[in-house]
């Protein structure tokens, strides 16, 4: 027992001395910390900067300079009530505290080791006015670490009321407003000293997150917060009830920003950048557009121009039809105009990129190139007519043909996609086997899961018109490191690169040039009358229009048009249809895709010289006759240029055949019992 005693004892006076070591050594390196903070002198307070950006050009981009002019005003100058909210909802203890709430921190730093992530904020706005001021928004514990550096600095030499107001005049509200008085002039159109309890609190719960919570992005969860912070106020006697009550019922009075909204050059294009910036520098939205970066986008000011002429030249009379369209540059991706909708002022959703939409038809190049790669030819023959095809788990599966219209014979493949051939399609699909098909749409660079099923082959999967043009500029460009990409180039405000474009090929896939330049000359066919079969070519209702040689794919189903072609140069998608899935029905309505897509394409090509599709080598370009799928010959009624390895070319032309019924018709006729049956019927 005596021993046990000696022994704990022992264990006691060590324990002690351990903890007495670490905390004079805590306190000798908070001290040393106090010290050089002290030594390095008040750190400056200089205000954040706006994010510019820029056009492909290198002009500045108009659009994203609401809040440029920071209107700095003094915390006398602000209403109680601001002052009031910002301080519950954000740090009510901040006059009582030295930068930094312990309550807080031990509150997130539970929740923080639970789930192994910085998940939880408990700054205060020493905190975060320091990290507005120095560093960036990333969630790592060295940023973490210099923040509360920078927070000691300015608490040590700066007073309440001055962290205080510069705080107030730099955090960002969200729509390129910083400070309170910009916000409130951007919200409300009023001075900030003018700002109502309703307003200051709508306006206070802003910051933690203005694309969510601002009340012009989502008026739901901006009012819920709302209501979060009078509570809040009320709690501590910031308020009354009553006044508590008459401000979550006041009616608040947004100013009205459309006419300024539709000055500016792509509005969806540039909310793609900033999304796409946030994705490239691992930040948040917020921390993009008040980072004070430069962002080089491939937005070309001419084509954004036409294809908002055109889009209101199309869609100005229309009802409630929606659309959205995208102009890539076919050799590099970089986007150069984007529309995600007839009128940004009404509706920033953008169908271009956010909607994803049963695809139709466009699918069927990926599914042609697929069949090429496993020996098919342009040639390659099939039956179109009315078909079920029985599957391997038993059901059958019968497609039909648009209008039910049919060849009642064999077409080439040249023809059936041209036709936009249903059943010529699914024949293709079910022999190379649906996963064939599935697993191509992922090389080139569609999301993985796609339903490898028979009616996959006619565009049953729902995608995003951005991803299409991209699958269609890595076809038609016959290059896997063509990628989407509204920016060039990032750098600071020192002028430091962060990222710089440059396209990465896969490592796992290379896109054949023969087969997706056969793919590519076919689409040309859509415009081409000689290849008029049981109906006429998809595009016949817009090659009168065409000034120039283009190749593409429309697409329709109950509720979606899709028109996708492209030049050399460039490739363009549009889809058209109704936010609500409701079928489309009207005539007019099915041909909006078309006439948008040739109109915009002649017109960002008016300038551009006269470029055709080059064939690589191991191609040969001949002429065959469309009907027959054999050589052309001087009487045969249509031709049509298909360009075929040595092994694909015919050896017969249609003349041959023409040859063969001649010689039996001949035959017959110098039969004598052939003639006697014919007097007999005579």
């Amino acid at each position: 027992m005596l021993l046990f005693i000696r022994l704990s004892w022992k264990w006691v006076r060590r324990g002690f001395k351990t903890f007495f070591t670490l905390s004079l050594l805590g306190i000798i390196g908070v001290l040393g910390l106090l010290a050089y903070a002290i030594v390095l002198g008040p750190p400056s307070l200089s205000t954040p900067q706006n994010t510019t950006y820029y056009l492909a050009d290198g002009e500045v981009m108009e659009g994203y300079d609401v809040g440029a002019s920071r209107k700095w005003i003094s915390l006398d100058e602000m209403p109680e009530e601001v002052i009031d909210a910002t301080l519950a909802i954000e740090d009510h203890r901040f006059y009582d505290h030295f930068g930094f709430d312990f309550k807080r921190i031990a509150s997130a730093a539970l929740t923080d080791l639970k789930t192994m992530e910085l998940s939880e904020g408990a700054s205060t706005i020493t905190q975060q006015y320091a990290r507005n001021l120095y560093l960036s928004h990333e969630k790592t514990w060295l940023r973490k670490l210099k923040e509360a550096f920078y927070a000691i600095r300015l608490e040590i030499f700066y007073e309440k009321d001055e962290i205080l107001e510069g705080y107030m005049n730099t955090i960002y509200y969200g729509h390129g407003a910083y400070g309170i008085e910009s916000a409130s002039r951007y919200f409300f159109n009023k001075n900030a000293s003018d700002l109502t309890l309703a307003e200051s609190t709508m306006l206070a719960g802003v910051p933690k997150g203005p694309s969510y919570y601002s009340p012009l992005a989502d008026e739901e969860n901006a009012e819920s917060r709302q209501a979060q912070i009078l509570s809040r106020m009320n709690d501590l006697e910031f308020i009354t009830n009553s006044e508590k009550d008459e401000a979550v019922t006041a009616s608040l009075n947004y100013y009205d920003h459309s006419s300024e909204e539709a000055k500016a050059v792509g509005p969806y294009f540039q909310d793609e950048v900033v999304k796409e910036a946030a994705r490239l520098l691992d930040v948040e939205v917020e921390a993009v557009e008040s980072g004070g970066f430069h962002i080089y986008t491939t937005l070309n000011p001419e084509h954004q121009s036409k294809l908002e002429e055109a889009l209101e030249e199309e869609f100005g009379s229309a009802s409630e039809i929606e659309t959205a369209a995208v102009i890539m540059d076919n050799d590099t991706g970089a986007v150069t105009a984007m529309a995600g909708g007839r009128d940004y002022s009404a509706s920033s959703f953008n169908r271009a990129t956010q909607a994803e939409r049963m695809v139709g038809s466009t699918i069927k190049p990926f599914l042609y190139y697929a069949a090429l790669q496993e020996g098919y030819s342009p040639l390659t023959m099939q039956e179109s007519k009315p078909t079920s095809f029985e599957l391997e788990d038993g059901d059958v599966y019968s497609p039909s043909n648009y209008n039910n219209y049919y060849a009642e014979d064999e077409i080439t493949m040249a023809q059936a996609l041209a036709l936009s051939d249903n059943i010529y399609a699914v024949k293709t699909n079910l022999e190379l086997g649906p996963k064939k098909l599935a697993k191509t749409m992922n090389n080139f660079g569609f999301k993985e899961n796609l339903p490898a099923v028979p009616s996959i082959a006619l565009g049953t999967p729902s995608l995003s018109l951005y991803d299409m043009v991209n699958g269609y500029s890595k076809l038609t460009g016959a290059s896997s490191s063509v990628e989407k990409h509204t920016i060039t180039k990032i750098t600071d405000h020192r002028e430091n690169v962060l990222y710089e474009y440059e396209p990465v090929s896969q490592d796992d896939f290379k896109v054949d040039k023969k087969d997706a330049f056969s793919v590519t000359h076919m689409m040309t066919g859509i415009f081409d009358s000689a290849l008029n079969g049981y109906m006429n070519v998809t595009g016949s209702s817009i090659a009168g229009e065409l000034s120039r040689t283009y190749g593409g794919k429309s697409g329709t189903t109950d509720s979606d048009s899709w028109m996708i072609g492209f030049s050399p140069q460039y490739v363009m998608g549009v889809w058209s249809g109704y936010d609500d899935n409701r079928k489309i029905t009207q005539p007019r309505d099915q041909q909006y895709s078309k006439e948008l897509w040739a109109n915009t394409m002649e017109r960002i090509h008016e300038d551009e010289p006269v470029s055709a599709f080059s064939p690589p080598k191991g191609l040969r370009g001949v002429y065959i006759n469309p009907e027959s799928g054999k050589l052309s010959g001087p009487s045969c009624p249509e031709e049509r240029l298909v360009y075929l390895e040595k092994e694909d070319i015919p050896k017969e032309t249609c003349e041959d055949e023409d040859a063969d019924i001649n010689e039996i018709e001949e035959d017959l006729e110098n039969d004598p019992w052939y003639k006697n049956i014919v007097d007999w019927f005579q």
